[in-house]
């Protein structure tokens, strides 16, 4: 086989395997901190704000999914969910030292 051709396929498993670990662990995290925020921040009662933000979750978590497969550079996705998920548990970690709601 092409020594090109072996090239690009493993360039391409690597790409792969780092879009599926971006989509669902890092997914995962970055998602459970986004509905902490909007549990937070979601008018209503602590248990509507809860059930909202969890309705809410869904939605985020599967277009974060495809949003993986859809970018074109794996180290800007990376890069924008770690940002996402940092800033997202930042503004959480500030809500409960301030003595946000929940």
């Amino acid at each position: 086989m092409n020594k090109a051709i072996e090239t690009w396929r493993s360039k391409r498993w690597r790409d792969v395997t780092a879009r599926a670990i971006a989509a669902v662990p890092l997914n995962y995290a970055v998602t459970s901190a986004l509905t902490m925020l909007l549990a937070r921040l979601l008018p209503g009662g602590p248990q509507q704000a809860s059930i909202g933000a969890t309705l809410l979750s869904f939605p985020i978590f599967a277009g974060l999914a495809m949003t993986a497969f859809a970018v074109r550079s794996v180290s800007q996705l990376w890069m924008g969910l770690i940002a996402t998920g940092v800033a997202a548990g930042l503004a959480d970690w500030c809500f409960i030292i301030w003595g946000g709601r929940l």
